[in-house]
């Protein structure tokens, strides 16, 4: 009976093995033809059967991303607006979700409930149903091609929130009469016990917060008029629009678009995969 059981667990694990390489393969070779591409000349690119080594490295490609078509070189300064704005979206919108999400989960008021499914249910309304109103009213106060009109509607981030409020959850509330013991008001015991002692949801937060700000087309596209004021995806769209496409060089913007949040995710990696441990939290 031992052994039938063991033979089904190593049955199963190879099963599991080849679904997660299958997968892994799947993920990976969008990503591959990618990268191989920026370096291959357009007519290499449509070689068929495709190779996958390219001959010759066409480092020209990279030249012309950030050069651009027209010469002008806002490549750079579109890259720096979108670092900048996601930095600071990602900045201001974790610090508000984990406030917000240590007075939902730890402090006991009439409404608290109330006031978590109203935030809750701003999650159900797209973004396309408010993007109008939003933007008329960013216009009317003069935020139109300016970084406050790109990043304040984005603060509020409900599902950041919701995040740091089930992480917290599970907070110890010994921790917190400590610090009250201990002389600390709720301000340090904010800044010093749970925004220090939450990183695994901060970084997960952050990283989650920062790609939907770095990959924000629409939004971008309405309040940013101004060539110099555009983000990345604005400039990719720009760029596939030409009268006469590069594909090796969309490859390489593309390929360029990308690093910041590998590098993000790379260096926060342990902390994002330790977040997962924020959907278990149990119930009030």
């Amino acid at each position: 009976m031992l052994r039938d059981k063991s033979t089904g667990n190593r049955i199963a694990n190879v099963f599991f093995n080849l679904f997660t390489a299958a997968f892994l393969v799947i993920v990976f070779i969008p990503l591959l033809f990618m990268m191989t591409a920026s370096l291959m000349p357009a007519r290499e690119i449509f070689t068929m059967p495709y190779r996958w080594i390219p001959q010759t490295l066409h480092l020209q490609n990279y030249y012309n991303a950030v050069a651009g078509n027209d010469r002008s070189y806002i490549f750079i300064r579109n890259f720096l607006n979108s670092i900048y704005v996601a930095l600071l979206t990602a900045f201001f919108s974790v610090l508000v979700a984990a406030t917000a999400g240590y007075g939902l989960s730890k402090f006991k008021f009439r409404g608290r409930n109330f006031v978590f499914f109203l935030i809750m249910g701003r999650m159900m309304i797209p973004f396309e149903a408010i993007m109008i109103p939003m933007y008329i009213t960013a216009v009317k106060l003069g935020m139109q091609n300016t970084y406050t009109g790109m990043i304040l509607p984005f603060v509020l981030n409900t599902f950041a929130i919701f995040q740091l409020r089930q992480y917290l959850m599970t907070f110890p509330d010994d921790m917190l009469d400590a610090g009250r013991i201990d002389g600390l008001g709720e301000m340090g015991i904010f800044i010093r016990l749970v925004f220090k002692n939450s990183t695994p949801a901060i970084a997960t937060a952050a990283i989650l917060s920062f790609r939907g700000q770095w990959d924000n087309l629409i939004w971008p596209l309405l309040i940013a008029q101004k060539p110099a004021m555009k983000t990345i995806p604005a400039y990719i769209v720009k760029f596939t629009e030409e009268k006469y496409s590069d594909e090796g060089a969309m490859m390489a913007v593309a390929v360029l678009a990308s690093i910041p949040i590998i590098a993000l995710f790379l260096s926060l990696s342990r902390y994002f995969l330790g977040g997962s441990a924020m959907y278990s939290a149990g119930k009030e």
